[in-house]
């Protein structure tokens, strides 16, 4: 889909500026991005190459001392798979990224923490938001984005993030064509949101995921930043009971993921 598709298809009272940008006011700006369907592996958790899942999209079960480990190339957290999943709520404090250790300071390298419905057991649809950290090349830099795969994500330019905010993340359902993504700055008192209506491609609700993601960018994954850590806190849904994902390249697993109580998600760097 066109750019120009893309933002005439979006559900909101905001007028597009001619270079496809949308000024929301206060400072706030949508931006279209790559295509997240080209950039993540088609928008979906895609399992760790050379080992056998199930299905395309499907976890895999690798056989280590934790019969329950799942693993994937660019999903590690928690996702709940069931049905009537309509809403997702996650707080987070966002991490400060840097270069792996032994990586060269000249590469890019990126994670991404995010929200959502659906992508899992469920290809049809996704909705999600989250924010993006970025380390290498001389800084470190952030960026807050929402997507309902498979159209366009867009970045919330001029929602500034900062090492250390506190950011609400939420999606809402209220159909399953039909939804509402918001983040909220806790730190700096910023809130931002977008609503969808009469999407094509429906959600199935049968997943709730807490995510940490290794985001794909052209043919490959971008490479995978050192984010130390992160945690969803105040999680909605439950958490409890969750399958638990991590990230595993190269035979390497890169992530140690946990949930505590029913409202918690971590997942470790361990790369």
């Amino acid at each position: 889909m066109k750019y120009s598709t893309a933002i005439a298809a979006l559900a909101t009272a905001v007028v597009a500026a001619p270079n496809g940008v949308i000024d929301l006011g206060d400072g706030v700006k949508l931006v279209p991005r790559v295509h997240r369907a080209a950039q993540r592996v088609e928008g979906l958790r895609e399992i760790t190459r050379g080992l056998k899942g199930v299905g395309t999209h499907g976890l895999n079960h690798a056989a280590t001392n934790n019969t329950d480990a799942s693993y994937s190339n660019n999903w590690a957290g928690a996702v709940q798979i069931g049905t009537g999943f309509d809403s997702v709520v996650g707080t987070i404090e966002v991490p400060t990224p840097s270069v792996p250790s032994g990586s060269s300071d000249q590469e890019q390298y990126s994670a991404s923490a995010w929200v959502g419905i659906d992508g899992d057991t469920c290809s049809t649809a996704i909705l999600q938001t989250g924010v993006d950290f970025y380390a290498g090349r001389g800084g470190v830099y952030f960026d807050a984005w929402y997507e309902w795969y498979p159209d366009y994500a867009y970045t919330f330019s001029g929602f500034s993030i900062s090492a250390g905010d506190t950011v609400v993340m939420s999606v809402d359902a209220s159909s399953k064509k039909a939804g509402t993504v918001v983040l909220e700055n806790k730190t700096t008192g910023k809130k931002v949101s977008h609503s969808f209506s009469a999407e094509s491609d429906e959600l199935c609700e049968y997943n709730a995921e807490w995510i940490v993601e290794d985001f794909q960018v052209g043919s490959g994954l971008i490479p995978f930043a050192d984010f130390d850590s992160v945690t969803f806190t105040d999680a909605s849904p439950s958490v409890e009971g969750s399958t638990i994902i991590n990230i595993r390249q190269d035979n390497e697993v890169l992530t140690d993921c946990s949930t505590s109580g029913t409202t918690e998600v971590t997942c470790d760097y361990t790369g």
